[in-house]
């Protein structure tokens, strides 16, 4: 795991909306980033298809049907341009994979920067 430093911006007491832009004081935060393990590729979503599932271009040149498993449906929003870490399966593994981590910005940028994402 690698660390970086990433820009929060602090929340409101009321309400919990987020800060306007040019009044926040932002403060930074050491984050790991998760690189991608043995088995696991990073790619691009290109287009949501609705239950859970994504087409996304890995990174190996491939285009992948990626299912988001239920326990990340629940906790995370995944949009068309993100950058995710996907698990092919075993079998179908040139078709079919899960969506294992969503980066954010910040570790999407610091991941092409590595080289760890050619697209």
């Amino acid at each position: 795991m690698i660390h970086i430093v990433v820009d929060v911006l602090r929340l409101l007491k009321k309400g919990g909306e987020c800060l306007s832009r040019g009044q926040g004081q932002g403060t930074q935060q050491v984050r790991r980033v998760r690189s991608p393990r043995k088995g696991e590729i990073p790619g691009v979503v290109e287009q949501i298809l609705g239950h859970g599932k994504l087409k996304v271009r890995c990174a190996d040149g491939k285009i992948r049907l990626s299912r988001i498993p239920g326990k990340m449906k629940k906790r995370i929003w995944i949009r068309e341009g993100d950058v995710v870490l996907i698990k092919p399966w075993d079998f179908q593994s040139d078709e079919k994979a899960d969506v294992i981590w969503r980066y954010t910005r910040t570790e999407a940028n610091w991941l092409e920067r590595r080289g760890y994402l050619n697209l």
